[in-house]
């Protein structure tokens, strides 16, 4: 066989060879599909569980936020904290030390958070998706005062008297902290969401690319 010859081979069991890995690709996506992958719809699962995360981190910043603040205004660090307490605890929240307590405080307050976080991303990325930068930050604005009225206003204003006798979160938390608390809530998932989040369609077709560089590298 002459060097021409072997060329010539060389060239046609790369071309087999190519065509076999996009026969395999193509029967590959066409089982994901069947299986539900990439989704066809908006990705529920995916939002659910970004939100419940996203949501966590929210609830931990404008946490942070309020400790801050408290300690400017020469108050307990963890004075949001206690009157938070007070739904599950009533009055005898407010004048706990033990920090087992606390500690399940800021647990409780992380997983409200998380349940919020649920409801904010599923409403901005389910409407908002594609919308610029600036519209996102003014509609996370929108949502997070959204959460504060409809939690204190809507829910607490009467759950808590009925349950505990008490109204100590609407008449101890000033109007405007709970405002900004959950501004910041809202303001800290617009900003950490745009690290992770990703459009499964858009993963795919990357992941081909991808794989299409790689076989044109061989050939």
């Amino acid at each position: 066989m002459t060097h021409e010859e072997k060329l010539q081979r060389l060239r046609l069991l790369q071309q087999e060879s190519t065509a076999l890995i996009r026969s395999i690709e193509d029967e590959a996506a066409v089982a994901k599909q069947e299986e539900g992958w990439p989704p066809k719809s908006f990705y529920w699962m995916y939002h659910i569980t970004t939100g419940h995360l996203l949501g966590s981190f929210g609830a931990i910043v404008a946490l942070m936020f309020n400790v801050v603040g408290s300690v400017l205004f020469d108050k307990n660090p963890f004075e949001l904290i206690r009157v938070f307490l007070t739904f599950p605890m009533g009055a005898g929240a407010l004048t706990t030390d033990s920090d087992v307590m606390l500690l399940i405080g800021i647990i409780l307050y992380v997983f409200t958070g998380a349940l919020y976080g649920v409801v904010f991303e599923l409403i901005m990325y389910r409407y908002f998706r594609n919308a610029a930068r600036r519209t996102r930050i003014g509609i996370a604005v929108v949502i997070g005062l959204g959460i504060w009225i409809v939690n204190f206003y809507g829910i607490l204003s009467w759950l808590q008297p009925l349950l505990f006798g008490g109204s100590w979160i609407l008449e101890m938390i000033p109007w405007w902290v709970a405002a900004l608390t959950h501004i910041v809530f809202g303001l800290t998932m617009v900003f950490i969401g745009e690290w992770g989040h990703f459009e499964a369609t858009d993963y795919r077709r990357q992941v081909m690319v991808h794989n299409e560089d790689n076989i044109n590298e061989v050939s």
